[in-house]
């Protein structure tokens, strides 16, 4: 092969804007993404890209930005099936006089496998191409994810009751180990710890959690903060704040992965950036919940890395993720009292590469660069509801609605093609969320 022949690679994908994340804060106009088995080749001006490369499939997408798959940091993925059970309560009456009796009632095999269907489904057609997954079964996730090439690292559940997944401290610990051996090493699914938070879970369960993190290098991945009760329970209860009680335990490091955090304070903050955690920020379900506003300014000025999530359906009440960006930069700027913090560029960076970092797979995915796996989506703004183009970022984070996603890329395979999920059948999916209205209607209504 001489230097003017043209190199083969499987796909070229050329957009009017490549949003490559890394560099922050870059838009490279007029620019394609070569990919070869599941891998980007290179990043390069179109003109120049059609000489260098013969492609096997070309798609060309001149009004559309290229961008990273969204990376949902913090998702209960199953709860899709309860979107608007319960809606309007505080946190603690939520769960534990509605979700948790509805899902004690139907949470199983089928359940999940169910939910996981949809919300996949769902997060494709905005965008999103990879998630971190916190819920019961997750050995039904990961086969669910996995059959529909689905990127995910599936949280293995540690909760102090028993549950229908397990029924002593044990068996939470057998089973985790048995999921995790399942999928060691597998190309799209990883797993995580994922202790629920501080007040359903003993010291004991987290110190049995450190030492297995350690052993296997696994994130772990909780509810922290979340709400003023927690922190003041935990006072009462440990004398300590959780984020302490976390450190005494020897958990806060940067294998951490802390969901929420409405209630950190400047020297939490600090001890954070010191250590590496990552903070999730998941701000539409804090809204909705009034768990309290996550400080995203000082942590991100702190250094701290942030991901964003969308939390579960039942709390949100959807997988929104181009919305939730816009509600984390808009709600950021109120916070702080500063119209020019978390721009959309850093807005849109932890949503991307942000949550990348966050679980542990940054060097597969969150930045379009050579040698990263080609989990991509294309954001058509030629709509009237993102025109005059004047600057991409503003457009993608500000105007930009999930229902402008064209196409989406997971390794390189496609998984929505002109707006049509590639894999799955809308109308089952929607038929099967029906019948599961009907069966979760029936328990609501049963008399007690």
């Amino acid at each position: 092969m001489t230097e003017a022949t043209p190199q083969p690679c499987d796909l070229l994908i050329e957009a009017g804007h490549v949003v490559p994340v890394e560099p922050h804060g870059v838009v490279l106009d007029d620019h394609a993404v070569a990919v070869r088995d599941g891998v980007i080749l290179a990043v390069l001006p179109t003109s120049e890209a059609r000489t260098r490369f013969a492609p096997r499939e070309t798609v060309s997408r001149p009004d559309a930005a290229l961008i990273p798959g969204l990376v949902n940091a913090h998702a209960h993925n199953p709860m899709t099936l309860l979107r608007g059970v319960a809606d309007d309560l505080p946190l603690k009456v939520w769960l534990q006089q509605h979700i948790w009796p509805v899902e004690g009632a139907v949470i199983g095999p089928e359940f999940v496998a169910d939910g996981v269907t949809l919300a996949i489904a769902e997060m494709l057609r905005g965008g999103t191409t990879c998630v971190n997954e916190n819920y019961f079964f997750p050995d039904v996730q990961a086969a669910t994810y996995k059959r529909y090439g689905f990127r995910a690292r599936v949280g293995l559940p540690v909760i102090d009751f028993p549950t229908a997944w397990a029924k002593s401290d044990d068996e939470y610990f057998d089973r985790a180990g048995e999921v995790h051996d399942q999928w060691r090493g597998d190309a799209l699914i990883d797993t995580a710890f994922a202790p629920h938070a501080p007040y359903t879970v003993s010291d004991a369960n987290f110190e049995h959690i450190r030492m297995l993190a350690d052993q296997l290098d696994l994130p772990v991945h909780l509810h922290l903060h979340e709400t003023a009760q927690e922190v003041e329970q935990s006072q009462k209860e440990h004398g300590q704040r959780p984020l302490a009680r976390l450190d005494r335990l020897g958990l806060v490091n940067d294998r951490l992965i802390a969901v929420h955090m409405t209630q950190a304070t400047e020297a939490e903050t600090r001890l954070c950036a010191e250590r590496g955690v990552s903070v999730v920020h998941c701000p539409e379900s804090n809204l909705k919940l009034a768990s309290g506003f996550c400080p995203v300014c000082a942590l991100e000025r702190a250094g701290v890395n942030l991901a964003i999530g969308t939390d579960g359906c039942a709390s949100n009440n959807d997988l929104d993720m181009f919305g939730e960006t816009r509600t984390a930069a808009i709600l950021a700027k109120a916070v702080a009292n500063d119209a020019s913090a978390f721009s959309a560029a850093s807005a849109l960076r932890a949503a991307t590469l942000g949550g990348a970092k966050a679980i542990g797979f940054d060097h597969l995915v969150g930045s379009i660069e050579p040698g990263k796996q080609a989990d991509l989506a294309c954001v058509d703004l030629s709509a009237l509801e993102t025109q005059p183009l004047h600057h991409v970022f503003s457009q993608l984070v500000y105007a930009t609605g999930r229902h402008q996603v064209s196409d989406v890329w997971i390794a390189g395979r496609p998984k929505l093609l002109a707006r049509e999920l590639v894999d799955l059948d809308p109308d089952a999916l929607v038929a099967n969320a029906r019948q599961w209205r009907e069966r979760i209607a029936t328990i609501r209504h049963r008399p007690t």
